[in-house]
């Protein structure tokens, strides 16, 4: 099988080739793409070197499934191309998630989507695909009636720029500002750009891919949040649920749940952190407590790599979800 790796000098693009190797890709063909720029830069995958090409070489070697983390531009030109040589592209942006003849996946809750000849496939935001592993199963018991959820997000979610500018700052170095104002020691409000109702194009893909996810009828409000963390993504969430719980079948629930691990003794101090979910695959949740102020709710907090889960290994998953529906296996004998 010829697989692709679009934006693969980018830090997703890296984490995907990590997992690649981790979940037994090694042994095909792995195509290095990045920008005209890039070409001819030689990168290491499974004790092989390998040159970078550019995206023109790239569809023109017709290869099987392209994996793309080159920005919402790069795939909405350059998609459809690879689409063209029935080239099966996941496609971690923005560019495709609201298509509605796009299949947006997370596999362990709607691998049921992806469908023969419909070669783009959307991986969610990284924010999403955390909050829905954890809504899925409690949704499916107690049906999720409302969620207000806040985000606390790494600087790795912007990008190598945004790391650096935070390593300059821890040092007190001047450089390229990936935000307006300086990240170290800092909170920032604000992740993506403002819309006109005032909120964030982060916050709004939250409501958005959840609905077309999970349910349109989950009423949902999100606060997106820039914290000067490495590690993954956090969330505090807040449900209301339409039916009663209890709490220790929820814990349960949850506990036997695909992709998921429990973290939740305050007792011991246990509980999800972005510092100990990097370089995970699992999405992690805790410090679950009813809301005693409402009804039928709760609070939890939810923390992932948003690199790995929240990204390269989402895809690789919609890849092996392809291969056992038997979408790749007569293209690439």
């Amino acid at each position: 099988m010829k697989i692709a790796v679009v934006g693969a000098t980018g830090m997703v693009g890296n984490i995907m080739l990590q997992v690649l190797q981790e979940r037994n890709f090694e042994h095909h063909e792995i195509l290095l793409v990045a920008s005209k720029r890039s070409v001819g830069k030689k990168l290491n995958f499974a004790g092989r070197e390998l040159s970078v090409i550019d995206l023109e070489s790239a569809v023109a070697a017709k290869p099987d499934v392209a994996l793309f983390s080159a920005g919402g531009d790069t795939s909405k030109e350059w998609a459809p191309k690879f689409a063209a040589q029935n080239c099966y592209v996941i496609d971690n942006s923005s560019a495709w998630r609201m298509d509605e003849s796009v299949p947006l996946v997370v596999p362990e809750i709607n691998a049921n989507t992806i469908r023969e000849g419909q070669y783009i496939i959307a991986n969610p935001n990284c924010s999403t695909i955390q909050l829905v592993m954890v809504l899925k199963p409690l949704h499916h018991k107690y049906q999720v009636k409302r969620v207000v959820v806040s985000t606390y997000q790494s600087i790795t979610g912007t990008g190598l720029k945004a790391v650096q500018q935070l390593e300059n700052e821890q040092k007190g170095l001047k450089g390229a500002m990936a935000y307006p104002y300086p990240i170290h020691q800092n909170a920032l409000p604000h992740c993506d750009s403002f819309e006109e109702n005032g909120y964030t194009k982060e916050e709004w893909k939250l409501v958005r891919e959840t609905h077309k996810i999970l349910d349109p009828r989950i009423a949902l409000t999100a606060t997106s949040v820039r914290i000067p963390v490495k590690g993954g993504h956090s969330e505090s969430v807040n449900i209301e649920f339409e039916k009663e719980f209890q709490l220790s079948d929820l814990k349960r629930l949850l506990s036997e749940s695909e992709g998921l691990q429990l973290q939740d003794n305050p007792d011991v101090n246990q509980y999800p952190m972005p510092r100990y979910a990097e370089g995970r695959d699992e999405v992690f949740v805790g410090r679950i407590r009813r809301d005693l102020s409402q009804v039928n709710s709760l609070n939890l907090w939810i923390v992932a790599d948003n690199l790995r889960k929240g990204a390269a290994t989402n895809a690789v998953q919609i890849l092996e979800k392809l291969l056992e529906k038997g979408l790749l296996n007569e293209r690439a004998s």
